[in-house]
């Protein structure tokens, strides 16, 4: 026997908003189909990144793009289901299509899950691990979509998130463990991709990569949590040597590009006591990443805040590049080896209940950026900013 009811959800990390979800009961478990509309009209003084940030949820977007005007966007249906047994064991599944407006089919998550509530669980498919690097109301920062396929767009900066080994990858899966002990969870995330899709192109400073097989990144993660502050702590490893290369021509060798290593720390704070309730208060995001990489090291440091729907936040990164394909032809802003310092300010400013409805909100954005260059690189900066709004309708 199928049974039909509405009820109330809850989505968007930080902030909350109703939404219509319907759930059905079978003799098997609850399923549940909900989605929502994100529509974002952009104007910005160019599309040429100073980093790898990705400005548009479209998954074809181009850093080179030189449009000073953009219309994105996706529609997502979701479908959860899970079943729960008397003895707390559990076992569910989610799958999110994605359809934009470049008239393509993507995927946000697709997994499977299951374990006994509030000891154990494990996870595998495509989805992402606990998110080390919080934006608040990211509303112009966006890391929809493959936040694990090219993050690094050569020939510009990189704002190091410790989001390499988080998971979406397009050429591989990830598998989960989490073990819950009071306000602490333990979670050790494994992803298995091809690890050259993490760079644009397949190209790293300048040189080629070649694949020789998958990466595997191991990344275990402690948290915290209670009604006021959420803490973690993470690092992110590929163990497997040589898994990509490129050839130095000046050192005259093969260099193992896959050594790759990624440290975090987070710290938010909120005001209500209740982090669902967020919008009400003050939230408050402090995250750190570092990563040491063949040939680079890079640091990244963010601050963001959230009070009666006004969003600001800054984020500094440090990029310090030891080679540099000294014959690059790249577009890019970054075409040395060398030190570079990028700093970033964002802010938002969220109109809920549009017209009345719970479920319909738009959020303003803006963003401005500045890269710096150190004195072997001829010194100066360069500057980019741009505007947004959003609409963002849930159902």
């Amino acid at each position: 026997m199928m049974k039909l009811r509405i009820i109330a959800g809850v989505c968007c990390l930080y902030s909350v908003s109703a939404l219509a979800s319907i759930e059905w009961q079978t003799e098997q478990g609850k399923l549940k189909l909900y989605g929502d509309v994100e529509f974002n009209i952009d104007a910005a003084s160019k599309k040429h990144q100073l980093t790898s940030v990705r400005t548009s949820a479209k998954k074809d977007f181009d850093a080179n793009d030189s449009d000073r005007w953009d219309i994105n966007g996706r529609i997502l249906i979701g479908l959860d289901g899970i079943r729960e047994l008397d003895n707390q064991s559990y076992a569910g599944f989610s799958v999110q299509p994605l359809a934009d407006l470049s008239g393509k089919v993507n995927l946000d998550d697709a997994d499977f899950y299951f374990g006994q509530q509030n000891d154990w669980r494990i996870k595998i498919g495509r989805y992402e691990a606990y998110d080390m690097f919080p934006l608040g109301q990211d509303t112009f920062i966006e890391y929809s979509g493959n936040t694990a396929n090219d993050l690094y767009s050569d020939g510009f900066g990189y704002i190091y998130m410790m989001k390499e080994g988080r998971g979406r990858s397009s050429s591989g899966g990830a598998i989960e463990l989490t073990k819950y002990v009071g306000n602490f969870d333990f979670q050790v995330n494994a992803m298995i991709k091809d690890g050259t899709t993490l760079f644009d192109d397949n190209t790293y400073h300048g040189y080629k990569l070649h694949k020789d097989k998958n990466v595997i990144y191991l990344r275990p993660v402690i948290s915290y949590k209670n009604n006021y502050i959420s803490s973690a702590i993470a690092i992110e490893h590929n163990v497997v040597n040589n898994a990509y290369r490129y050839y130095n021509d000046s050192k005259g060798k093969w260099l193992d590009q896959s050594k790759r290593t990624g440290y975090g720390l987070t710290m938010s704070w909120n005001s209500e006591g209740d982090f669902s309730k967020s919008s009400e208060g003050i939230l408050v995001n402090t995250s750190f990443a570092y990563l040491d990489a063949e040939q680079e090291k890079d640091f990244t440091a963010g601050v963001n805040g959230v009070w009666n729907g006004i969003g600001l936040g800054y984020i500094f990164a440090a990029n310090d590049i030891k080679a540099f394909n000294p014959s690059y032809k790249g577009d890019g802003e970054i075409y040395a080896k060398g030190k570079y310092k990028l700093h970033t300010i964002n802010a938002s400013y969220l109109i809920a209940d549009v017209m009345g409805m719970d479920n319909f909100n738009i959020y303003l954005g803006s963003y401005w950026s500045q890269l710096d260059r150190d004195k072997k690189q001829g010194g100066g900066d360069d500057n980019r900013y741009g505007a947004r709004v959003r609409f963002k309708y849930f159902f």
